[in-house]
């Protein structure tokens, strides 16, 4: 792909991670004066292939409403989503090799189920959480945060990439957008509007497929529904639509999950030169401003690159 004209490429991305508030974030920055992200807030042109044929003309259009000096910025979760999309990073970094990176983490198991939530809702996934960790592999793969980091820390480095915690957010939510925006350069005052918070809840979703889609998107067809059915039955098949309730991991299933999270965990604690593991996520994460230890150290690289 030809390098992106000047002025028409994002100065940030948000590249993930999927279900760690990622559209809040965007929402709340898309309303700063003076920052300009795209209304479609997922264009995922590096990672996937049907995105990226549409060409760099198409990817530099997304940009083209924005002002002279705009701070421009995207955000796509495929963006870490190693192993689904291999082509991602390459492309990426070659038309984008100066970009700033925010990189949203969560807890990895309540990300995971978070995500099969959506799954399940999508109708992407269609068997217990227990049995979807080992037929859907990615719902592992991508709260694997060191793995995700590994190619952008290598290339872009530390100080080009802000690591942001779904948990700091939700505490202190101010506080860490005024962080973000420091991050990207921007200088005005910043304040977090609650009305713009999205929260997108995965369990309220309603399962669907293309026919349910079509039933209940169609504007003619809500106007009958409403008209004619009654609110009780409507209701009663909605909820059968719903998850009823939070998926339960068996005791069995944390353990495997566990083992493999506290190694990332681990590797991702010494770019933060602290100990982390799936026990004291919370308690650390929560407990200090997250900031990577400095300089870069190499040999956390080339360990963390054992796993990609």
């Amino acid at each position: 792909m030809n390098i992106l004209k000047p002025g028409k490429r994002p100065d940030f991305i948000i590249i993930g991670a999927m279900k760690s508030a990622t559209t809040t974030i965007y929402e709340q920055l898309r309303l700063l004066d003076g920052v300009y992200m795209p209304d479609l807030k997922e264009p995922n042109f590096f990672s996937d292939d049907s995105q990226y044929a549409r060409g760099a003309s198409w990817y530099e259009r997304l940009f083209e409403a924005a002002k002279a000096d705009d701070i421009l910025g995207e955000a796509s979760t495929h963006y870490t989503k190693i192993p689904t999309y291999p082509q991602c990073f390459a492309r990426l970094s070659d038309a984008l090799p100066d970009v700033k990176l925010i990189y949203i983490m969560r807890d990895p198991i309540d990300r995971l189920v978070s995500q099969y939530i959506h799954e399940w809702s999508c109708n992407n996934i269609r068997v217990d959480i227990n049995h979807a960790i080992d037929l859907h592999p990615e719902l592992v793969k991508y709260s694997c945060y060191a793995t995700q980091l590994s190619p952008y820390l290598a290339h872009y480095g530390k100080e080009n990439i802000l690591p942001v915690f779904f948990e700091r957010i939700k505490r202190n939510p101010a506080q860490e957008l005024s962080r973000i925006a420091k991050f990207i350069g921007y200088k005005q005052e910043v304040a977090w509007i609650d009305s713009h918070a999205k929260t997108n809840v995965s369990s309220a979703r309603l399962r669907t497929n293309a026919f349910t889609n079509f039933l209940i998107r169609n504007p003619l067809l809500t106007i009958i529904r409403r008209t004619l059915v009654p609110a009780t039955f409507r209701n009663s098949i909605k909820s059968r639509m719903q998850m009823s309730k939070r998926p339960n991991l068996s005791a069995a299933s944390i353990r495997k999950l566990e083992a493999t999270f506290d190694e990332e965990l681990k590797m991702l604690g010494t770019l933060f030169n602290t100990n982390l593991d799936c026990e004291s996520y919370k308690k650390v994460v929560l407990g200090k401003p997250m900031e990577w230890s400095k300089p870069t150290d190499k040999v956390d690289l080339a360990r963390i690159h054992k796993y990609a």
